[in-house]
């Protein structure tokens, strides 16, 4: 597929100095999704207003303009709770016209005592605000020290990128959060279930010696992740 004529032009004359080196790297062919990831938001924008329908950028396809519709930009699943410690997310699986535009939201409610447990988010910075309730929360550094606060209704907690953090309903009442990213879509690895429900599974001996417990005991935690059986 060859570039349209107004990208070549807003590649060669309007991208900032800094980023003249891109123009010597785009063929006639259409760029990678990874180049053009490394492209400032500006620039991206402009591209997606302009870049044939059907071309995939971030592995989501671009919409004809004419087919545009306040549902591209709509989501209704933030606005009651949802199950307990469960993410519901507002990302661009739900809302297509997000692709590009690096940023997402989520919700999570918590009974009393709910946890949302060890997680990181690989792509985005978290800032969570909470909506009713007291959380305890926390992020691990990667000097292992410990970040946390008790947070109270109204007030604002930031988990860093890429680092492991947690969210506890320490209370005797319901609590619910609303969390923004600086990404479309951040991707969430739970630490217990990534190295306890993998598929293929982590090797016993891998998990024996990372966490210096036994066998027996590698085999008790995985059984609590197996998927329940149903008559």
């Amino acid at each position: 597929m060859n570039l349209p004529l107004p990208l070549l032009k807003l590649i060669t004359t309007n991208c900032h100095s800094k980023w003249k080196p891109f123009s010597r790297m785009f063929s006639s062919s259409l760029p990678s999704p990874a180049l053009l990831l490394q492209i400032p938001t500006l620039f991206k924008t402009s591209v997606l207003q302009i870049l044939p329908p059907g071309t995939k950028l971030n592995g989501y396809a671009c919409k004809d303009a004419a087919n545009i519709t306040a549902a591209d930009f709509f989501f209704q699943g933030l606005a009651k709770p949802g199950a307990p410690s469960i993410p519901t997310a507002a990302s661009v699986q739900k809302i297509p016209g997000l692709n590009t535009l690096g940023v997402s939201m989520t919700r999570v409610d918590f009974a009393p005592g709910g946890l949302n447990p060890p997680h990181t988010h690989p792509r985005a910075t978290e800032i969570s605000f909470l909506l009713e309730g007291e959380l305890d929360v926390g992020f691990i550094t990667t000097s292992n020290v410990l970040i946390s606060k008790t947070m109270k209704k109204g007030e604002v907690f930031v988990f860093p990128r890429g680092l492991v953090h947690f969210q506890k309903n320490n209370g005797d009442k319901p609590a619910a959060a609303l969390g923004a990213f600086n990404s479309q879509l951040p991707g969430t690895q739970s630490i217990a279930a990534t190295l306890f429900a993998a598929t293929p599974e982590v090797p016993d001996n891998v998990l024996t010696k990372a966490f210096q417990i036994g066998t027996k005991e590698v085999d008790k935690i995985k059984s609590r992740f197996a998927p329940k059986k149903t008559d």
